[in-house]
C-alpha cells in the first residue's frame, strides 16, 4: 500500500455563453413572475425559465477533485458546489504516459485515435499547467494537477503491463512487464 494521499481541487472555467444565458434566464424568470400577477398565463414561462436557469447553473458551474491514493487516481465532478459525482477511477498501473499538454514527449501519441476526456480547468493559461495522461491506449485524459500531485506521480515509478508476456525462454520469466512509464515535467 502506498503512503501517499493527495487531493487537488480545480475549478473549471464557465463558458461565456453560459454566463450570458444564465443572466437572461434569471431576468426572464423575474420579469415573468412580476407580470404573472397581472396575467396568470406567464406562470409556465416563469417555471420553465427558473428550472432552465437552475439546470444551466448545475451543469456549467463545475469543479474537479483529483484524489491519489494507493496507486489510483480518482476524479470527482462537483456540480454547483452541491452535488458530487465520481467520474472515473484510473489505476496507475495501466497508464502509458503523463506529461504537460504541449510537451514534445507526447509526439508519439498524437496520431492515435483515442477518446479525449477533459477534467481540467478548460482554458490555456501562461504557463499552461495542464497535463495529458494516456491510459490503456484508448483514452487521453486532460488534468490540471497542483505541484504536490505532480510530484507524487513523478516520484512513483510505475510499470506498464502489456497483453503478451515477454518470452525469454520456453516459459515466461518476466510476465507482462514491458517498459517504465514516462513522466515528464516542463
Amino acid at each position: 500500500m502506498s503512503d501517499s494521499y493527495v487531493e487537488c481541487l480545480v475549478k473549471a472555467k464557465q463558458p461565456t455563453w453560459a454566463k450570458i444565458l444564465k443572466v437572461l434566464l434569471i431576468a426572464l424568470t423575474v420579469l415573468s413572475c412580476l407580470v404573472m400577477f397581472v396575467f396568470i398565463i406567464f406562470l409556465p414561462v416563469a417555471l420553465v425559465a427558473g428550472v432552465g436557469a437552475y439546470f444551466l447553473n448545475m451543469f456549467t458551474d463545475l469543479e474537479y477533485e483529483y484524489l491519489y491514493l494507493d496507486k489510483e487516481l480518482s476524479v470527482d465532478k462537483i456540480m454547483a458546489k452541491s452535488k458530487r459525482k465520481r467520474v472515473a477511477t484510473y489505476s496507475l498501473d495501466r497508464m502509458e504516459v503523463f506529461a504537460p499538454v504541449y510537451s514534445y514527449h507526447l509526439d508519439n501519441f498524437k496520431n492515435r485515435q483515442v477518446k479525449e476526456k477533459d477534467y481540467s480547468i478548460g482554458e490555456v493559461l501562461q504557463p499552461d499547467g495542464r497535463y495529458a495522461m494516456y491510459y490503456e491506449g484508448g483514452e487521453k485524459i486532460l488534468l490540471s494537477p497542483n505541484e504536490e500531485l505532480v510530484k507524487v506521480l513523478k516520484n512513483w515509478g510505475w510499470l506498464v503491463t502489456c497483453m503478451q508476456p515477454i518470452q525469454l525462454s520456453r516459459k515466461p520469466l518476466i510476465p507482462q512487464v514491458r517498459f517504465w512509464v514516462m513522466i515528464y515535467e516542463n
